[in-house]
């Protein structure tokens, strides 16, 4: 049987990425190009400089993941692209690359649902995962508890009416002095405190 290699591009916010994958579950490369530092000075993230240096990244960065999985453009089967939820502007630059290349190869452009990523991220972390089980997403504006009936059966029981977890932790972290992005730095501080009591 012929291995499948998919190359996937994701934009949705300000993270410019990169991955092949081998037979859906074999992450070969996955390489991420950081925006953090460009939007710290703002205190979150700034859409239309995202977009923008989505741009000046992307090329570089889908090369280099073609790199690091040793293997080159003919050998691909697919090309995947995340094309929403996120920022426009952002995830035009994903997919009309994803587009192009896809167009120029002849090979399928596989349309991927950004949060339904996020669940099928499990799938590679954790290969024996198999469905039913429940998932907590908290993705920018998603913070959300569903049922996975199935690999692409999903129930949403309960999710967020007003800011999602993250951009919570952001603005806390601003308000008290830390800065951006306000997760990492919030946790840093818990677990020192923990260690303390």
């Amino acid at each position: 049987m012929k291995d499948i290699y998919i190359l996937g591009i994701e934009s949705s916010c300000d993270e410019t990425s990169s991955a092949v994958v081998k037979n859906g579950r074999e992450v070969l490369s996955n390489v991420i190009n950081s925006q953090i530092k460009i939007h710290e000075k703002f205190g979150g993230v700034v859409p239309e400089i995202a977009s923008r240096n989505h741009i000046e990244a992307i090329s570089n960065v889908v090369k280099e993941s073609l790199k690091q999985a040793n293997i080159t453009m003919d050998k691909l089967d697919g090309i995947a692209c995340t094309y929403g939820p996120g920022l426009v502007g952002a995830l035009l630059v994903g997919v009309s690359y994803a587009k192009a290349l896809s167009y120029s190869l002849n090979i399928p452009l596989i349309a991927t649902n950004h949060i339904h990523g996020h669940i099928a991220a499990n799938y590679i972390t954790y290969p024996e995962l198999k469905p039913p089980f429940l998932c907590l997403i908290i993705s920018g504006g998603h913070t959300h508890l569903v049922h996975i009936k199935d690999y692409t059966e999903f129930e949403i029981l309960g999710k967020t009416r007003d800011d999602a977890v993250g951009e919570a932790f952001d603005k806390v972290a601003r308000v008290i002095g830390l800065g951006y992005p306000g997760g990492p730095k919030v946790d840093t501080i818990a677990k020192k405190r923990r260690t303390h009591n």
